[in-house]
């Protein structure tokens, strides 16, 4: 008997995580995760720096890679009256979290880390999905295919 009619064959293709159809998910709880700690970091008056892996030469000509530090938008803001809001970002545009409502108002920047921790469990319980779809689906539709070159 034959070795390979022994095993269960199928016709199978990886998996890619990168092109899932929930990887925004993840992209969107890190940036969260980088809000909460931003936060926390205001209220306890500590200074916050992020960072991100880039490639530089060192002094031998060889390429390594260092942590760089980043820039960092909050995700919160006071409006003309004094109240502070936070706003969850996908690209440039606010998101809604319901009809015509695209930020969550906050007594206090006490409160915030609870409140984005709030909209993380939110995001992982899939209650920001069709909102997600939405704004991926209108960011998709801004860019213009590239135009295939002429073969020489």
């Amino acid at each position: 008997m034959s070795i390979l009619k022994s095993l269960k064959l199928a016709a199978a293709t990886p998996a890619n995580p990168g092109a899932s159809e929930h990887s925004f998910r993840t992209k969107l709880l890190r940036y969260l995760e980088e809000q909460r700690a931003l936060a926390e970091a205001e209220i306890a008056g500590t200074p916050f720096q992020a960072t991100k892996k880039v490639t530089r030469t060192n002094e031998a000509g060889e390429k390594v890679r260092v942590e760089a530090a980043r820039q960092i938008r909050k995700g919160w803001f006071k409006d003309a009256g004094g109240k502070l809001f936070f706003q969850l970002r996908y690209g440039s545009k606010p998101l809604e979290f319901a009809k015509g409502m695209n930020a969550v108002s906050v007594q206090d920047i006490s409160e915030l880390p609870v409140i984005i921790g709030s909209i993380i469990d939110a995001i992982n319980a899939g209650e920001l999905d069709p909102q997600l779809t939405a704004a991926i689906a209108e960011r998709k539709a801004n860019f213009k295919p590239k135009a295939k070159k002429a073969a020489a």
